[in-house]
């Protein structure tokens, strides 16, 4: 089978199974009154949403992995390959970089989730402590990259630089080691922050797969365009039902999932640094929630953002939420061309 039709596949399967079951998972948590609590530190407006369906992330967890699943097996009986054709990397290591992608943002869901259950159903609007959170996304972190280090998944391509093997010595190790644990905590938290208003982490998050399908295309590897293939349809399928004004929300149970499947996505493409640029929405987000707090402590008091993450100082501003979604998601989709350029030219074309 054509790795392009296993794409389309992917898509489709995501797409149909996620935005399908919404008519299933929705009235489900209404059932359950797994309704969101609205907190009185957010925006005032935002009460209006007490009470809408929370952890509606299942439904594109459910359908992006029977998707990466079933189009894998597809592609395997119809004789294809999920491997890339480059001589250079040795079979059997995409296949690793698939499944244990696939386990890192479940894992991550699986945190996620926990915390969403104590806050909603235990009524612990605090959920899982930092503490508590931190060490359930440890495990999960640790078991990727040594999974990664075991499998001697530790190339990667710098742009204008070529490979970098990790492998060389204790110094390379070190390196790698600290870098992916940076890499992979702090994108998975990135896009977790990124989840604040109707379709804002949905709709970047659609720039992000799409830009990956194109490197997948461009690497010819078609584990890549089948996982983020994948990503966009069940992205594609909840924004049916998360576009403002929503009728649910994924809840940290989707954004950590999804926050996993971004990361993987890095590592697939044998490049995570290409995350920066091409998840550049959700750098910002981060920094904007760090240049707030420490500034506020700095100065005792004193605020750089009217609230932050930097998708409410604009709510502030007095901007609606479907154009915070629309010049957000055009802002990653431009930093999205920049990176898939800058692999372009700085690998493929040197």
């Amino acid at each position: 089978m054509n790795t392009t039709v296993a794409l389309i596949i992917s898509i489709v399967i995501a797409f149909g199974v996620t935005a399908g079951l919404g008519f299933i998972i929705i009235p489900w948590l209404r059932k359950l009154k797994f309704g969101q609590t609205i907190l009185d530190i957010g925006p005032s407006w935002h009460k209006s949403k007490q009470g809408t369906p929370n952890m509606g992330g299942l439904m594109f967890i459910v359908g992006i992995i029977l998707s990466i699943a079933a189009t894998c097996l597809t592609l395997h009986l119809t004789g294809g390959s999920i491997e890339s054709d480059y001589s250079a990397l040795l079979t059997g290591r995409e296949l690793v970089l698939v499944i244990a992608g696939a386990v890192l943002a479940l894992g991550c869901g699986i945190v996620g989730f926990t915390d969403d259950f104590i806050k909603i159903k235990l009524k612990r609007n605090e959920g899982l402590s930092p503490k508590q959170k931190t060490f359930g996304q440890l495990i999960m972190t640790v078991g990727y990259i040594l999974t990664l280090w075991l499998s001697h998944n530790t190339s990667w391509y710098i742009p204008f630089m070529g490979t970098v093997n990790f492998e060389k010595n204790i110094f390379t190790a070190i390196i790698f080691w600290v870098l992916s644990f940076f890499i992979i905590y702090g994108c998975v938290n990135s896009v977790n922050l990124t989840d604040g208003i109707d379709g804002l982490c949905s709709s970047v998050t659609v720039t992000v797969a799409a830009a990956f399908i194109v490197i997948g295309f461009m690497q010819n590897f078609s584990g890549l365009k089948i996982f983020s293939g994948a990503l966009l349809g069940g992205v594609l399928g909840f924004l049916c039902w998360n576009w403002n004004p929503a009728k649910t929300f994924m809840g940290d149970t989707g954004s950590l999932f999804l926050g996993g499947m971004v990361v993987a996505l890095g590592y697939l493409s044998k490049c995570p640094l290409i995350l920066l640029p091409i998840g550049i929405v959700y750098v910002c987000e981060t920094m904007s929630d760090i240049i707030q707090i420490g500034y506020f402590k700095i100065t005792h008091g004193k605020r750089v953002f009217k609230m932050a993450p930097i998708h409410h100082h604009f709510e502030m501003c007095g901007w609606k939420e479907k154009k915070i979604c629309i010049v957000f998601s055009f802002v990653n989709a431009i930093g999205c061309i920049i990176g898939v350029l800058l692999l372009y030219y700085g690998n493929f074309k040197q």
